[in-house]
């Protein structure tokens, strides 16, 4: 008997060991990839991407916010992994007549953390989930914050531009590299417009891949009505998935930090 409470407060209680999981998480697909599983996974959503052989050969059961009932329900999985953000409350609750479900709820490092444990736990992985673990703390202690802390905004949409707020864990990461977020007074994802971003006295603008995936055209429209605002493109899989991915992040981020830091030491100087 494995039991434990998921990030919602709901307890999850498996008989045994999974052997048929659905995941409707991206991130935590990926997580169960690198912690060793591979055909306990039977089904995935249609942004699971990581890994690409997964994404090629699973059972897509759709989206992560228009999951099919049906088809998790033909997969008979014995664990489905969920997300209380990422999925919607009235499509994941009729999915526990079918198996346990476990939900994260992540919004800072320490409970990314706790869910890749936990997952770990669940699927008893639990050796390969503390290595993980071990990697991410490590790699994270030595993160060393942007010195000059530029006011910020993260944008993830367009047409409305959205931002994030400060319950966020984009926000999180932003927090970490020491990037101050415009938007940290407010919750969830704002809507914000240019006059916006400017009576903010927004010195750095960040233009994520995903889920709205800006491009050079997307900079130079953005660069028109704000000329001394510093643009940049970043990686939304580094700053918003939140499982295994994470071993990966201080790499990147510190060259963005390094690479940002460069860019406010020249624009002083125009």
């Amino acid at each position: 008997m494995i039991s434990l409470y998921d990030q919602i407060g709901r307890q999850v209680e498996l008989k045994e060991v999974p052997k048929r999981i659905v995941s409707l998480v991206p991130s935590q697909t990926e997580l169960l990839f690198d912690l060793g599983l591979n055909n306990e996974v039977v089904g995935i959503t249609k942004f699971c991407v990581h890994p690409p052989q997964w994404f090629q050969n699973k059972k897509k059961i759709g989206g992560t916010k228009s999951v099919k009932y049906e088809l998790v329900k033909e997969l008979k999985p014995d664990l489905i992994i969920a997300n209380k953000e990422e999925n919607l409350r009235e499509q994941v609750l009729p999915l526990y007549n079918i198996a346990p479900v476990y939900t994260s709820h992540i919004s800072t490092l320490e409970e990314a953390l706790t869910m890749i444990e936990q997952v770990g736990a669940l699927t008893s992985k639990g050796a390969a989930a503390q290595k993980i673990i071990q990697t991410i703390q490590q790699d994270f202690s030595k993160l060393v914050s942007i010195s000059y802390q530029p006011r910020t905004a993260y944008l993830i949409w367009r047409d409305p531009y959205m931002s994030v707020g400060n319950d966020t864990f984009i926000h999180h990461l932003l927090t970490r590299c020491g990037f101050q977020n415009v938007f940290a007074g407010q919750s969830r994802y704002p809507a914000t417009t240019i006059d916006e971003l400017l009576s903010k006295h927004t010195e750095l603008i960040l233009l994520s891949s995903e889920p709205y995936p800006f491009r050079e055209k997307h900079m130079d429209e953005i660069r028109q009505a704000m000329p001394h605002v510093i643009i940049q493109m970043v990686d939304g899989e580094i700053f918003s998935w939140y499982g295994s991915r994470l071993q990966y992040a201080f790499a990147y981020l510190s060259s963005l930090i390094e690479n940002i830091s460069q860019l406010i030491v020249l624009r002083s100087k125009s």
